[in-house]
């Protein structure tokens, strides 16, 4: 998380094709203006989040020309292609081009998004925005405090605060009406289903079945299986699958994993039955897709 100051006129290109990037105002305004020639203007209080790889443009004002460039890994440098790095830098996670500007921005920027993640955020569009008077979240000023503290275990707890502010976002976006919110995470809301996806969520080990789901959730297994099927717009079982192999994904990068520990976690019965099936959807074993996922980081 950075702490970005600057005063007009300044123009950032963004091109570091990060997954994901959030702004948030804390004091001054901004635009962002996405290639695609969508834009908003952010003042106190409101929040934008760019979906990558797309490039855009953070500015005092759409029409201010670039004159810093973000390249991928958050490599700062001039048009001239010169670095910017330290020429930049004011104290503890501020940077900027003053030291005092009327603009403050906070920047958190995700350079990978996990299979978990990418679940939502595929339903997003590539910029989206929420203005101050839209919601109510104290996390920005929460955020801008904590900032420029330099003590010890400063970054989890920004890290964490980033993690909150970007839920609450999310949240707030997809209770939009014209929202377009992942059918399953509309379900949530439902006094049934939104139970067995709880359910399946949190103990994906378990031997779950239409039938144990149902007894869990107190209806019978065909009303469950209908009702799951209408607002998810897939049965449980394909649903649990789908999420236990998305987990699975997540879980084989880790460094200590193996793929039988991975299988156990997930609730297949041995390693052979977790492959076939991670292979059968994703074209690939848990082994190559950890080979291919850390030679691409």
């Amino acid at each position: 998380m950075l702490r970005v100051v600057m005063d007009p006129p300044w123009s950032l290109r963004i091109l570091d094709e990060a997954p994901l990037a959030l702004v948030a105002v804390a004091t001054g305004e901004a635009w962002m203006v996405s290639d695609a020639g969508e834009s908003v203007r952010l003042g106190p209080g409101d929040v934008a989040i760019a979906r990558g790889p797309d490039h855009y443009l953070l500015a005092d004002d759409p029409a201010t020309p670039p004159d810093i460039i973000i390249l991928p890994g958050q490599e700062c440098t001039n048009i001239e292609g010169e670095s910017l790095a330290e020429t930049l830098t004011h104290g503890v996670r501020t940077w900027g081009n003053s030291s005092d500007g009327s603009t403050v921005l906070l920047i958190g920027v995700y350079e990978s998004m996990g299979e978990i993640s990418e679940r939502m955020l595929r339903a997003l569009p590539p910029l989206l925005s929420l203005a101050n008077d839209e919601w109510d979240c104290p996390l920005i000023q929460l955020l801008s405090d904590e900032a420029v503290k330099d003590v010890p275990g400063q970054t989890a707890v920004l890290d964490r605060l980033l993690d909150l502010l970007l839920i609450a976002v999310l949240r707030a976006w997809f209770a939009r009406p014209e929202a377009d919110a992942p059918a399953w995470y509309r379900a949530q809301g439902d006094p049934i289903i939104g139970r067995a996806l709880r359910i399946m969520h949190s103990n994906p080990s378990h031997r779950w079945s239409v039938a144990s789901l149902a007894a869990e959730t107190g209806v019978s297994r065909a009303a469950l299986a209908r009702r799951f099927s209408e607002l998810v717009g897939e049965p449980p079982m394909t649903f649990l699958t789908e999420w236990r192999l998305a987990l699975a994904a997540d879980l084989v990068l880790e460094p200590d994993a193996t793929v039988t520990s991975v299988a156990n976690k997930v609730g297949y019965s041995s390693p052979y039955a977790f492959s076939t099936a991670f292979k059968r959807v994703r074209g690939i074993s848990p082994t190559e897709h950890r080979v291919r996922t850390l030679a691409n980081a």
